[in-house]
């Protein structure tokens, strides 16, 4: 039998086997903080002109929280946090920061543990955008009281100052890629909010108390969710999904213009940048969805381009003073799908038609008009909607000048752009036989104004529900849409693995409240940007040498133009 001696020995050598962090990857973590901003802003949140100096610096919390997160893929517990600072560092480190020393045992952790839980807690209070206790169960009736009671401006500044520090927590993993971004990327985006959970345990709505974690809320995704065009019956109903936690919006830049397939040669293209995720912002499931969409958008680096920026189906129903309008000022260009309520002439203006995010000739013959709504009823057949899609460019609208600084865009009509010829207008007749002859239909009150002028003047306001630049449908919108579409679904998945960041498992983020799991969640996110950055350079021929790594296998897909918004064509067209 092991005597008590050796066995503590033995117990002894594995607490011995902690890993030291090198001096060199400190020095490292300290420049990207000093560069990030983010002791700009923390500081003055704590700083306390009076009471007891504080033992741990802001500078010192922040640098274990970025070493513990490189080390557990991401998650950040303040155990983890403790013993990393206090009992992993050099002390040539450890003097430089300012940390005291504490015994190796278990008063000396707790008394490590307890600094660094009291400085997280403290500036988590400072930027806490709700007035709820956390950590048991309120009566609703106190709910009600304190949110009364609360200044709605002072939450609000906290939850800018929240997110503001939680974006430029993920901005120091693009530090290395900023480069990159600025001269491979158009600046398009992907719009998103994912489910992530809560370490809390959820309760029913009608409950006489709320969790313990106040601010989450339950995410339940039903048939309708998967499958928006499905708008009756009992298939809707079915519940797939349900959790208890939050929707984190994410932003992930991606350039639609290149596919990302491997080089010839089987590595990765260098001119080709990952998906990675640029802001993000954090509220309840399906609470305020496009003021939080604008809240992560505002979070992108200024220095960055504005391109296209596609979302699900959940944005082009949103109200558009509240999110289209707002995003086309960002400098963004929606590009959207539709669900089966938002098909065919949904807006007119000054006679024209806009039809799936289109302006189209009022004369357009209603074949066209109805092609996909045709086509989602089963009226016609997935290679006929190809068809008419196509023939629907001879009658689009098209641009006569830029937009200008307020939205307002000169346009005219097919016939004056030499796309048809129309009887309203007859110095457009006698083209030639190429050209469709419009049969425009006898009204009582004359010609529309697009029809009766050579231009119109599309205010921004019109049809801004559901315009977008590129014509719905086309090669070039499924270009855009579902390699954006793609791209945040990757992205999705990447940080959700199981064996990494795993950002769904309410887990890897033990303290509850908004504030603390927006801090946390920053760094997961980070985490997940610089691994799949690492492995797209590792998928790189560098100086014409092997790749370290594989790209990761492409799988064949359809060709651009086969889609329909019910899925590919049996046989591509030809």
């Amino acid at each position: 039998m092991t005597s008590s001696l050796d066995r503590h020995a033995h117990i002894a050598k594995l607490r011995s086997h902690r890993l030291p962090v090198p001096d060199a990857e400190v020095q490292e973590v300290l420049a990207e903080l000093d560069d990030s901003g983010l002791l700009a802003e923390i500081e003055p949140l704590v700083h306390a002109p009076t009471g007891r100096r504080r033992k741990l610096a802001v500078q010192a919390l922040l640098l274990g929280m970025c070493l513990a997160a490189a080390r557990n893929t991401g998650t950040v517990t303040l155990t983890s946090v403790a013993n990393t600072l206090f009992f992993t560092l050099s002390d040539q480190a450890r003097e430089q920061l300012g940390i005291p020393r504490y015994p190796d045992h278990s008063q000396g952790f707790e008394a490590a543990y307890g600094v660094v839980r009291r400085l997280f807690h403290r500036i988590v209070k400072a930027v806490d955008p709700s007035p709820l206790p956390k950590n048991h169960r309120i009566d609703r009736d106190l709910v009600a009281r304190l949110l009364s009671e609360a200044d709605p401006d002072e939450l609000a500044r906290k939850r800018s100052i929240m997110l503001r520090i939680a974006n430029l927590i993920l901005a120091m993993s693009l530090r290395d890629a900023h480069v990159l971004l600025e001269g491979r990327w158009n600046g398009s985006a992907a719009l998103d909010a994912t489910v992530i959970g809560t370490y809390a345990k959820g309760l029913s709505s009608n409950s006489p108390v709320t969790a313990s974690d106040p601010e989450a809320g339950w995410y339940i995704r039903t048939a309708k969710h998967k499958d928006p065009l499905v708008t009756d019956g009992p298939a809707q109903d079915r519940v797939k999904k349900r959790l208890f936690g939050y929707d984190a919006c994410l932003v992930v830049a991606r350039d639609p213009d290149h596919d990302g397939a491997p080089l010839p040669d089987g590595s990765a293209d260098p001119d080709v940048v990952p998906s990675l995720v640029v802001a993000f912002s954090l509220d309840k499931p399906s609470h305020r969805p496009a003021e939080v969409a604008l809240e992560a958008l505002r979070h992108v680096d200024a220095r960055y381009p504005r391109g296209y920026l596609a979302g699900d189906r959940l944005y082009p129903d949103q109200k558009p003073h509240k999110f289209q309008l707002p995003i086309r000022a960002l400098g963004y260009q929606p590009v959207y799908d539709y669900a089966k309520d938002q098909l065919g002439v949904q807006a007119q203006f000054a006679g024209a038609e806009l039809i799936e995010g289109n302006w189209y000739c009022p004369s357009m013959p209603q074949p066209l008009k109805d092609a996909t709504k045709d086509l989602v009823d089963k009226k016609i057949d997935k290679q006929t909607w190809i068809n008419r899609i196509r023939q629907r460019t001879t009658h689009l609208f098209m641009p006569k000048q830029r937009t200008d600084a307020e939205g307002h865009r000169r346009m005219m009509c097919p016939a004056e752009a030499n796309r048809v010829q129309c009887p309203l207008k007859t110095y457009t007749l006698g083209r030639g036989i190429h050209l469709p002859l419009i049969d425009p239909a006898p009204s009582p009150v004359g010609p529309p104004t697009a029809c009766a002028q050579r231009t119109i003047t599309i205010p921004p306001e019109a049809g801004a529900q559901l315009w977008q630049p590129l014509q719905y449908g086309t090669e070039d919108w499924q270009r855009v849409y579902f390699r954006l579409r793609n791209a945040i679904e990757g992205m999705n998945g990447f940080g959700k693995d199981p064996l990494y960041e795993r950002l769904e498992y309410g887990g890897t983020r033990r303290i509850r409240g908004i504030a603390a799991q927006a801090i946390l969640l920053a760094f997961q996110l980070a985490h997940a940007n610089k691994r799949k950055l690492t492995t797209w350079a590792g998928s790189i021929a560098l100086n014409g040498h092997r790749p370290h790594r594989r790209p990761t296998r492409r799988r064949k897909t359809k060709p651009l133009g086969s889609w329909t918004p019910e899925g590919y064509l049996t046989e591509p067209s030809k």
